[in-house]
């Protein structure tokens, strides 16, 4: 018995978006697109500008993370040349952004050098991205795009930032760093993400849903002597993301075994489903159970909202938005 199989063709993202700025930008920013993005850095994004005058130029696409910081992402069709690398440190040297996203059909040994080098030699506030963007198709199948992350920041480099960070912190945050960092490699070890987020010292540790606007927060309070997590709805998708959720409460409750708090803050424009339980971090003896508490909820979490937030048709929401005027 033979078996045929189809042959596997790389082809320029040209023959799908003809032109890298009219076609292939305003589609990277579209919601579902940058969400392929935000899942490939591990960074949540969200689109502020398309095209961002910065000085004589303009930036490709200007995003923020979930710390409200600006990230600048730059296309190119063809391979890397020196003159787009000079433009993006000019973009985020003048924005004072916290990351650079540059995304091409193919990078020079000489320019994913540059981008390893930069990371290891910059500010450690500062975290560069070399991703390929490759097309393929499977003889006549449609076209798939895949997001190849060549270089980026490493962990050893992550988490000397954030003990940067920890060195100034207050007891509490530091309780909180070592609780998080923790905690981190819980969620690495049991699998229930591939990558994480630095561990800071702060209130809460964030992972990615796959979506802008939504984000699992999981928090750690020695003060209320709490912790926690909770789905986190940003403002501008809450009111019309919330009812669609609430509405398979049910179902989601039962998938994750117990009952959750469903809006219990209704007056802020920004909307939380959470869970919680007492805890005293001051307790370490106690942090074994904390610990597989909390990753347990994350990961019911996930499994119980990952593909319905996914999924929600939010279009409604961002019509409303373009309708409002000053």
């Amino acid at each position: 018995m033979s078996t045929s199989l189809g042959e596997l063709r790389r082809v320029p993202l040209s023959d799908l978006w003809k032109h890298e700025e009219i076609d292939f930008t305003p589609w990277l920013a579209r919601e579902e697109n940058i969400a392929r993005l935000s899942s490939a850095v591990d960074m949540e994004l969200q689109v502020t500008r398309i095209e961002a005058p910065v000085g004589p130029f303009s930036a490709d696409i200007l995003a923020k993370d979930a710390t409200g910081s600006y990230v600048v992402i730059e296309n190119q069709y063809g391979k890397t040349d020196h003159g787009h690398l000079g433009q993006l440190l000019t973009y985020a040297a003048t924005l004072d952004a916290k990351a650079i996203i540059w995304i091409a059909e193919r990078f020079t040994d000489e320019h994913r050098k540059a981008i390893e080098w930069l990371n290891e030699h910059s500010s450690e506030d500062l975290s560069l991205y070399a991703i390929e963007a490759e097309l393929w198709v499977i003889d006549g199948s449609r076209p798939a795009l895949r997001l190849n992350v060549l270089s980026e920041p490493t962990e050893i480099a992550r988490q000397a930032v954030a003990i940067k960070a920890a060195e100034n912190a207050s007891d509490v945050q530091k309780l909180q760093f070592e609780f998080w960092s923790k905690f981190r490699q819980e969620l690495l070890d049991r699998r229930v993400v591939q990558t994480a987020q630095a561990a800071r010292p702060q209130y809460w540790f964030d992972v990615s849903l796959g979506r802008t606007g939504f984000t699992l927060s999981s928090f750690a309070s020695p003060g209320e002597m709490k912790i926690g997590t909770r789905l986190y709805l940003n403002n501008k998708i809450a009111d019309a993301a919330l009812p669609l959720l609430e509405a398979h409460r049910a179902a989601i409750e039962a998938e994750i075994g117990e009952p959750l708090v469903w809006n219990p803050n209704p007056d802020k424009r920004d909307k939380v489903i959470m869970i919680s339980r007492s805890a005293d971090l001051n307790s370490k003896e106690k942090w074994p159970e904390y610990l597989g508490w909390l990753v347990e909820r994350v990961s019911r979490f996930r499994a119980a909202f990952g593909g319905r937030v996914r999924a929600l048709d939010l279009s409604a929401a961002r019509h409303g938005d373009e309708g409002k005027t000053g």
